[in-house]
Order: C-alpha cells, then sequence, then structure tokens
C-alpha cells in the first residue's frame, strides 16, 4: 500500500513540475488581422471639360459632378468605387475674398483636430502653373483623412477632401490612405487654370 502511494505521489510531483517548466511564457491573444490589398499600377488621365480648372486623375476612378442639394455649378467628386472613397472638390472664384476661403478651409481641417492623432501639413508650390496650395494629412480615426487647398491668388480657388463612405477606422484604412495621398499630389501638381 505505501509503495502504491509513493508511486502516486511521484507522478503528481512530476505533472506538476513538467506543468511549471512548461508555463514560462503567457498566452497572448492574436491581434485583430485586416485583408491584404493589392494595388494597381498608377495611371492618370487628363480631365479638361468646360470648367476653369483642369487635371489628371487616376484611371481607376470617376469624375462626376456634385449633385447634393448644397453643391455649386463648379463642384466635382472623384469617386473610387474599388475602394468606398470619394475626394470631393469644391471650386470657388476668387473675388477680393481669398482670405475668407483659406480661413473657412483652414477651420474644416482643424474641425477633424477632435479625433485626430495630428494633422501634418505640406506646402506646395508650382510658379511655372501659378498653383499654390497646402495638402493636410489628418492622422487618427477622424473622418476626412487628407484636405488640400490650391489657388492662383488672384482668381481661382479649389478645395479637396478625401472621405470613406464607412466608419473610420485608421489601421484598417491607412494602405489605401496612402495610396490615394498620392493621387491627390499628382491632381495638385497637374491642375492648370482657365
Amino acid at each position: 500500500m505505501l509503495r502504491h502511494f509513493q508511486v502516486v505521489v511521484l507522478l503528481v510531483l512530476v505533472f506538476f513540475s513538467f506543468m511549471i517548466i512548461s508555463c514560462k511564457e503567457k498566452a497572448m491573444p492574436k491581434p485583430k488581422g485586416y485583408f491584404r490589398i493589392d494595388f494597381p499600377e498608377k495611371n492618370y488621365e487628363f480631365w479638361d471639360q468646360n470648367y476653369p480648372f483642369s487635371f489628371e486623375y487616376y484611371k481607376g476612378a470617376q469624375v462626376v459632378k456634385d449633385k447634393s442639394d448644397l453643391a455649386e455649378e463648379y463642384w466635382l467628386n472623384v469617386e473610387y468605387p474599388r475602394y468606398n472613397a470619394i475626394i470631393y472638390l469644391s471650386y470657388k472664384e476668387v473675388k477680393e475674398n481669398l482670405d475668407k476661403y483659406l480661413e473657412d478651409s483652414h477651420r474644416l481641417v482643424y474641425k477633424h483636430a477632435i479625433k485626430a492623432d495630428a494633422i501634418d501639413e505640406t506646402t506646395y508650390i508650382n510658379e511655372l502653373q501659378n498653383v499654390y496650395g497646402s495638402v493636410y494629412r489628418i492622422e487618427g480615426n477622424a473622418a476626412c483623412s487628407v484636405q488640400f487647398i490650391a489657388t492662383d491668388s488672384l482668381k481661382h480657388f479649389l478645395r479637396g477632401s478625401l472621405y470613406f463612405n464607412n466608419h473610420p477606422n485608421s489601421d484598417s484604412l491607412a494602405p489605401v490612405i496612402q495610396y490615394i495621398d498620392k493621387d491627390i499630389v499628382h491632381l495638385m501638381e497637374s491642375v492648370k487654370w482657365r
């Protein structure tokens, strides 16, 4: 009987020894994963209609007239159906009111500061085409990811903003935002005034 008890105690000790030795690392849950997005190669098309401005846009997007209730005559949308995203373009003629347009744009950018982790501004100057502007990259879970302005400082003012038609999640949208950001910069670099 004593021998049977010793065997049982020995087996229990061996079992707990293995438990102690094998459990050095804590179990960690797997992080949430996201689908991999394959992006097509960039190709651009020239958009030139009867508007006070023209530009090049990504061929995989569609340029359509903004038909919302508040839309003005020269407002456009550059739609990315594959990514459920839209760049809203609003054009205004400058009539000694450039300061007001700049102030309004600045206010609209910093309206997202509540949800933004950071707002980065990059200045753009193209003296040859008479285009001056800024690109605002809004980091974090703000509704708008990128905004920009372009003007000739005398007659033309173009404002753009990138929105996604879903709940903002900067982690999952980051690759798409970076992809479309390049199109926004290209659009600004290719703007021509009439």
